[in-house]
């Protein structure tokens, strides 16, 4: 077997906002596989800041990773452990290179484009006005349930947003759930959780910063808006130590990124985890090119988790390599009639 990657920078149609800044590009990698005349595709993909393997050595280890590839692959998750999104694209090129089809990872109603998934409305952080065309934009595609990314612009005028949301739309007509991405104070965060309560929202995820857990245990115990862990899972790697983060933390949710918490591996861990200490959970891209994209769907279609899922990112990129993936209303569809563009890309 011969291995070998290649680098891409997705450039984002318009700004995109965060409480961490403002996303003009994202850097992906590609792991392309070769053995006896077929070919699979794996996506790497890192977000700058926040994820773990966010390293000086990326590449020194995707080029390891191409130097062993002949090693057994038990071998290679290990030496891999601390890089996540190495390791989901290693899992995604593998599957892809066994399979009869290379981008029918895991088939089902869904690659046959029987079943659609139920995936939520992506709003971004910006200026009032531009949230507010998000919103109108998102309610008229169709979609039921709505995320807003909030902690960037001042709380109040987010909170004028959410209000004249929830005059035009109840929570029966509009599921609204939002992200805070850390931006809360421990010492402000319940005051906060209390207000938005009021407005009838599904959850907030992560809103005060990763690593304070003691905080963030004691928050998920008196909230009034349940509590999603996101950040919370990067770098969490042993079993027993994300057993010790659910059980210390007792979130209401878990959100899973397989690039930032190790793959299919890292999910199917931490969904039994959950599993059995009653804590939800649903599944989120990480702003994954159309190749990971493609492989998180089929995964999380599988699950049977009939929550709205974050998998609604495909447009957000003027150079996504072209896919069967399609948003029809609020559910993502493959669309088996639809070729891949990876040929007009230089794999």
């Amino acid at each position: 077997m011969k291995a070998r990657y290649q680098k891409l920078n997705l450039n984002f149609k318009r700004p995109s906002g965060t409480s961490r800044g403002v996303l003009t590009t994202k850097e992906t990698w590609y792991l392309i596989l070769e053995k006896e005349g077929k070919r699979g595709i794996g996506e790497c993909g890192i977000l700058r800041g926040l994820s773990i393997d966010d390293r000086p050595d990326y590449e020194q280890k995707l080029q390891w990773l191409c130097e062993h590839i002949h090693k057994n692959p038990a071998f290679l998750f290990t030496e891999l452990k601390e890089y996540p999104s190495i390791i989901f694209g290693l899992e995604m090129a593998l599957k892809s290179l066994e399979s009869e089809h290379p981008h029918i990872l895991f088939p089902s109603l869904f690659t046959e484009g029987k079943k659609g998934i139920p995936i939520n409305g992506l709003i971004w952080m910006g200026k009032k006005s531009f949230m507010k065309e998000q919103i109108q934009e998102k309610i008229k595609q169709g979609f039921s349930c709505i995320k807003l990314k909030i902690g960037a612009i001042d709380f109040e005028a987010e909170m004028e947003l959410l209000r004249y949301t929830r005059k035009e739309f109840s929570a029966n007509d509009i599921e609204l759930r939002v992200d805070a991405n850390g931006a809360f104070l421990p010492e402000e965060a319940l005051e906060k959780l209390q207000r938005l309560s009021e407005l009838n929202l599904h959850s907030i995820e992560q809103p005060i910063r990763q690593g304070q857990l003691q905080e963030m245990a004691r928050l998920c115990e008196v909230t009034p808006l349940p509590i999603a862990l996101d950040e919370e899972l990067i770098g969490v790697f042993n079993t027993s130590d994300k057993e010790k983060l659910i059980q210390d933390i007792n979130p209401q949710y878990i959100i899973l990124k397989p690039s930032l918490i190790g793959g299919f591996q890292g999910m199917d861990e931490w969904i039994s985890l959950a599993n059995q200490n009653d804590t939800h959970w649903w599944i989120t891209s990480a702003l994954e090119s159309n190749v990971g994209l493609n492989a998180i769907a089929q995964y999380t279609f599988l699950q049977g988790n009939t929550m709205p899922q974050g998998l609604g990112t495909g447009g957000l990129f003027t150079n996504n390599i072209e896919s069967p993936l399609e948003v029809k209303g609020e559910n993502l569809f493959y669309n088996p009639m639809q070729f891949w563009g990876i040929n007009k890309h230089p794999f």
